[in-house]
């Protein structure tokens, strides 16, 4: 099972992976976007964990509806809505569950792609994070209690580097068109980060427990 206490840490992780990506990140976006994504996420996240240790969440449904108004309201750009819609949904997927099966989990992950999709009227294959939050939420479905940390991790990243041979075809990106080929896309990057830190985070958690 998952625990409210393993979701706390796994923002806390994510913060601490987006803070030493930082300027990668920036980077990134530099090349085919406005170049503030990974200084806006970083920003979005230190102000979610601080919001962690101001007030304790009694389920992971709070937890995650915290996260989410938090990102929605201080991250900018494109990332702000898509990642507190992907949040949003989560919350409601796991209102008050204080702890949640792998399949529970892995449907929220699934409300959480279709919420993406849904915000950014984005498909699998236009270069944004959504490349890499469907595939990890099928795969998460399709092996629902057998769910494998390890295989949702290698997915995660399979499908970031997919978006490095494709034509953007969504927001600042989409301007540059075929020259957007040849570069990651920020969104999808930030959203391995993040999958990351889940899994370093769950791992962790069934090593020492």
């Amino acid at each position: 099972m998952i625990t409210l206490k393993q979701m706390e840490t796994w923002m806390i992780e994510t913060h601490r992976i987006l803070q030493e990506k930082k300027d990668y990140l920036t980077q990134l976006d530099q090349a085919i976007g406005d170049g503030d994504h990974g200084i806006n996420l970083v920003r979005g996240f230190k102000e979610v964990v601080g919001n962690l240790s101001a007030q304790s969440s009694p389920d992971i449904g709070t937890l995650l509806r915290n996260v989410a108004m938090t990102l929605l309201s201080k991250v900018g750009g494109a990332s702000g809505p898509l990642y507190g819609t992907a949040f949003l949904k989560m919350s409601t997927a796991l209102k008050e569950k204080v702890e949640a099966s792998p399949e529970e989990f892995a449907r929220a992950l699934a409300e959480a792609a279709d919420g993406i999709q849904m915000r950014g009227k984005a498909q699998v294959g236009d270069k944004t994070m959504l490349d890499v939050w469907k595939p990890v939420a099928d795969l998460a479905v399709k092996q629902g209690s057998r769910l494998s940390w390890k295989d949702l991790l290698e997915c995660s990243r399979q499908h970031m580097e997919t978006t490095r041979d494709r034509a953007a075809k969504k927001g600042r990106a989409a301007y540059l068109g075929e020259r957007a080929v040849g570069h990651l896309d920020p969104g999808a990057v930030s959203t391995c980060y993040l999958f990351e830190a889940l899994v370093k985070t769950l791992t962790r958690e069934e090593a020492t427990g």
